[in-house]
């Protein structure tokens, strides 16, 4: 038997806005690759999977500049 994922909140914070970065990043992941915005990241699988963990580790997840 196939295990449930845990529901995912799939909410816009009132405090960040649409604009937030992260979700910024996956409407552009989406519509370069080709994937309904409506897919969990969690959905991916094989190569969308992996360029989506890059992308997202390149761009989210940059160490603060040291001045």
């Amino acid at each position: 038997m196939a295990e449930e994922k845990p529901k995912v909140n799939n909410e816009i914070p009132e405090g960040t806005g649409q604009f937030d970065n992260r979700f910024v990043l996956w409407r552009t992941f989406c519509a370069e690759a080709g994937i309904p915005i409506e897919t969990l990241p969690s959905d991916l699988t094989g190569d969308a999977r992996e360029k989506w963990e890059k992308l997202k580790d390149e761009r989210l997840h940059k160490p603060a500049e040291q001045s």
